[in-house]
């Protein structure tokens, strides 16, 4: 019992796994608390949550499950996968895709039960990150726009999934939800060419090319920094919007500018050592972004 929980531990991604639930859920009490500030609703509906965050967790499960389903033989080159279930031996690709099918019908059920809008809005996500952004993966550093897409859903999967069947929405809700999704699209960009730097070794024993010019290079390092630039502006339009307050603007700016840093030193020193630390502070950066925001979220 203790392997298999560690098989599917690793099928599934869990830390990925997690963060993503973790987004969703913390927009999904952004959202009741607009309701709440509204009058539209009493209290925060806690079986709703939890349906989000079960929901949440089978489909990025099915998601990551199909993935590894494809990528099966370039999994075996890695160093870093070559022990996940399948390219190990330990599960077959049929075990993987009744698993994943399970995990993805289960969870658009129960996603859909909230609404229909979260319930498409999952399958969206599973089509566009299995079967769009895992192939390009070996074809072009496109692969990065196109996934962060799918990576982007989950904070407006979560605040759509707030207003459950009774939607009551204003129009600044579209532009909540929007920011919400355009924080973590922008986000997604320095994260994933910080960790395809540090695995770029790895990766290349798999033909993947995530890195925006192919290589460890000045231009790819330089629009890494590029990207952590953008974020600074972006993470501030909660506070110019005014459904974020002041807090919120100056963790924001704070973070921002050490994310931004830290890209600035990965740009001038070329190192694995500057790549990890954009790495590291990209897992803590979001989490951290989106809490204050909840706790500093406006009426």
């Amino acid at each position: 019992m203790k392997h298999f929980f560690s098989d599917f531990s690793k099928l599934i991604k869990f830390r990925l796994t997690f963060l993503v639930v973790f987004s969703a859920s913390i927009t999904f009490l952004i959202g009741q608390k607009a309701q709440i500030y509204r009058g539209e609703l009493a209290g925060i509906n806690w079986v709703n949550w939890l349906i989000l965050v079960a929901g949440g967790f089978l489909v990025t499960g099915a998601a990551n499950c199909f993935n590894e389903i494809i990528e099966k033989d370039l999994d075996k080159l890695m160093t870093r996968t070559r022990d996940r279930p399948m390219p190990a031996g330990r599960m077959t690709t049929g075990q993987g895709l009744v698993l994943g099918l399970i995990m993805g019908m289960l969870g658009t059920w129960l996603l859909g039960k909230l609404n229909l809008e979260t319930g498409i809005l999952s399958v969206f996500s599973i089509l566009l990150y299995a079967f769009a952004y895992t192939p390009l993966k070996r074809k072009s550093p496109v692969a990065v726009f196109v996934g962060a897409i799918p990576g982007a859903l989950p904070p407006l999967l979560g605040y759509l999934a707030s207003f459950g069947s009774a939607t009551h929405f204003v129009p600044m809700d579209y532009t909540i939800a929007g920011i919400l999704f355009l924080v973590q699209f922008v986000w997604q960009f320095p994260h994933f060419w910080a960790i395809a730097w540090v695995l770029d070794d790895d990766y290349s024993k798999a033909g993947f090319r995530l890195l925006p010019t192919t290589r460890r290079d000045k231009t790819s390092a330089f629009i890494t920094f590029l990207s952590t630039l953008i974020l600074i502006p972006v993470t501030l339009l909660p506070t110019f919007y005014g459904f974020g307050g002041y807090y919120i603007g100056g963790v924001s700016l704070i973070a921002s500018l050490v994310f931004a840093w830290l890209g600035f030193k990965l740009w001038m020193d070329l190192d694995l050592a500057s790549a990890r630390k954009v790495m590291f502070c990209s897992f803590f950066y979001l989490p951290l972004v989106q809490l204050v925001l909840l706790f500093d979220f406006l009426a």
